[in-house]
């Protein structure tokens, strides 16, 4: 070994090196308050490596950026892994930054001689947050998309020069193809580049100067090897094994559904490491100040007293101010993340859309995955999104949301989980979210058996939320009287008294089996079952155990069953009761709800047919039956 590196040593001054790295003078002794700086270093490493693993299966399309991310995630060997210990590590990153810059001004690392070094590290901290910015879009992924957008809004704010900069960052005037491949380049070859040689800088004039000591007579003075490596390698290592630990525990980091530009995405926010700056730009007073003043202006002139330090230093009062500052701003920075976190936990619409969005990523899962893990055979060649497009169990409940839950609830939401409500301004000027009442039918269970159990026993009260609509004078409107006073509510409320008698109860049953069998959906028994055969003959006959029915089924309702010719009844005063509740039916009866086999003039629903797509009513109707896997 003495021979090998003494050959090096006379080729390269390799032991020359080796000392000027190693053996550096730390006066008052090594200290665990000058690892920063190494668990930095340590940190970036991480990034390059991994960041090099991640590259070599990452595709930067529109196509391929989500596609790939989900390769990586869930089939590349150990890349949730590699996956998860770039994201993490970059958080960690934040964190130690932030740290090292509180020990550079307690400690006056700042002062002279060491001003240029300050200003170096300011710049790199800079470009450690463009990092964190530019990679939090490359997975393509509607949490990533639709953040990234707020960050380039808050450059198209900047004076004068705004729009060309958002345009310049885009790659034109709206995301598209170039904006991945340009956030790309800068994440992986420019700001990587750029950070190594601002290091390089910053170790260099860092040597020059050698290390500040607040108090040197602390201890014996010592060298960086070995008192100080020991203390540093310790510390990367509780930074390594807190990554790996946050990596194992979620299972690499997390893959929203793709990005779809047609979907708005309440729940988008930036990482917990811009939280502070989202939560100062949702206050009114700085909202009526405009987006310069809150995201370009404030942010500048805090950076501006940041870079300031060195010359404000110069005096001890001076000193003690910086150090005041610093704490004070992060103190801020910590109360406005936690604000954030706070606000959103109370935030029921927030909420709801992390639901939704979570849900939308499992989905994603089972579509892609071929059985048994799911239902699908892959990607196709037009992208993730097009699956998530297609799902009716993904876009019926956004269907819902924008089209029926004007006034019909789904198990008291809008159909994605959220209440309806509005904003209402009260008296002293502050705004309030009222509960809008709906003013139709919750159709939750529409076509299930307790539906069509409550519409045979409770009529009016399945119906009761029409009383919600009201006349101009505040009346409950003429349509609906009309429909909770007329004939089925009659016969609802006169009949509830035979459903109580328990000689009764199987024959209930058995009605409602012959109904849900004509619907055909998932999980109704068979129209040949024997509940069904003994159902058909109530709704033919009326004739029940105890106390028979004033008038049939088919004396209002026409039905023809399945697979048969035969029309039970005839077109009456009831809806036509062919396939209720099932695919059929509904598509049919939100076509023109108006048609004279269904409320005939009556009717005071919009005819959907008009107002959705022939691909649309279909999902919107395959959700609400449950056709999907």
């Amino acid at each position: 070994m003495n021979a090998l590196i003494n050959w090096l040593d006379n080729r390269t001054g390799l032991k020359k090196l080796m000392h000027e790295a190693l053996y550096e003078n730390i006066p008052g002794g090594a200290r665990w308050r000058y690892v920063w700086g190494s668990t930095l270093m340590f940190t970036f490493t991480i990034q390059v490596i991994t960041g090099l693993f991640l590259w070599t299966a990452y595709s930067p399309s529109t196509t391929t950026a989500w596609e790939s991310v989900y390769y990586i995630q869930h089939h590349m060997q150990f890349g949730w892994l590699v996956r998860g210990l770039h994201h993490f590590s970059a958080s960690a990153m934040t964190v130690l930054l932030a740290l090292h810059l509180m020990q550079v001004v307690i400690d006056g690392a700042y002062k002279a001689p060491r001003e240029i070094n300050f200003w170096l590290g300011l710049i790199l901290m800079q470009i450690v947050l463009g990092l964190s910015l530019t990679g939090y879009l490359l997975p393509w992924d509607q949490k990533g998309y639709y953040a990234t957008q707020v960050s380039t809004e808050i450059m198209g704010a900047t004076p004068v020069v705004g729009p060309q900069l958002q345009n310049l960052a885009q790659g034109g005037p709206q995301y598209g193809h170039h904006t991945l491949t340009r956030f790309f380049a800068m994440h992986a070859g420019v700001l990587p580049g750029t950070l190594i040689a601002f290091i390089v800088l910053h170790i260099a004039v860092f040597r020059r100067h050698g290390i500040t000591v607040p108090d040197p007579d602390h201890a014996p003075a010592t060298t960086f090897w070995p008192d100080q490596v020991l203390k540093d390698a310790i510390a990367c290592l509780a930074v390594l094994g807190t990554v790996l630990t946050l990596t194992i525990w979620h299972h690499g980091a997390e893959l929203a559904a793709p990005a779809d530009p047609s979907e708005a995405y309440s729940a988008a926010r930036p990482e917990w490491y811009f939280l502070f700056l989202f939560q100062f730009l949702r206050f009114e007073w700085v909202e009526h100040q405009g987006l310069a003043f809150g995201a370009i202006y404030l942010p500048g002139a805090l950076m501006a007293i940041l870079a300031a330090m060195p010359i404000i230093g110069r005096w001890k009062v001076g000193h003690a101010f910086n150090v005041t500052f610093l704490f004070v701003m992060m103190v801020g920075i910590i109360g406005l993340t936690g604000l954030a976190l706070k606000n959103d936990a109370a935030d029921p619409d927030f909420i709801a859309a992390v639901k939704q969005a979570q849900e939308d990523s499992i989905r994603m899962k089972s579509i892609i995955e071929p059985p048994p893990e799911g239902i699908g055979t892959g990607i196709p060649l037009e992208g993730a999104v097009s699956l998530l497009r297609a799902d009716p169990k993904a876009q019926g409940p956004r269907l819902f949301a924008r089209n029926c839950a004007p006034c019909h609830r789904y198990d008291g939401h809008d159909g994605t989980g959220r209440e309806v409500v509005k904003i209402e301004k009260k008296k002293d000027g502050t705004k309030e979210r009222v509960k809008e009442n709906a003013t139709a039918a919750d159709l939750g269970k529409f076509g299930s058996t307790e539906w069509i159990k409550a519409v045979i026993t409770d009529f009016k009260g399945t119906f009761s939320a029409l009383a919600n609509v009201k006349d101009k004078d505040g009346n409950v409107a003429e349509s609906s009287k009309r429909f909770l006073e007329g004939d089925m509510s009659i016969w609802s409320a006169s009949h509830a008294q035979h459903w109580r008698v328990k000689e009764n109860e199987q024959a209930l049953t058995d009605l409602v089996a012959f109904l849900h069998s004509q619907g055909q959906r998932k999980g109704a028994p068979g129209i040949s079952d024997e509940a069904p055969k003994r159902g058909r003959q109530i709704f033919e006959t009326g004739k029940i155990p105890v106390g028979d029915f004033e008038s049939k089924c088919t004396d209002c309702h026409s039905l023809q069953p399945i697979g048969e010719d035969k029309l039970l009844g005839e077109v009456g005063a009831g809806p036509s009761l062919t396939n209720y509740g099932g695919k059929i039916w509904l598509t049919e009866f939100l076509k023109n709800p108006g048609h004279e086999k269904f409320y005939g003039s009556g009717n005071a629903m919009p005819a959907f047919g008009e107002r959705l797509t022939e691909k649309e009513l279909d999902l919107l109707v395959r959700w609400m039956v449950g056709d999907f896997e």
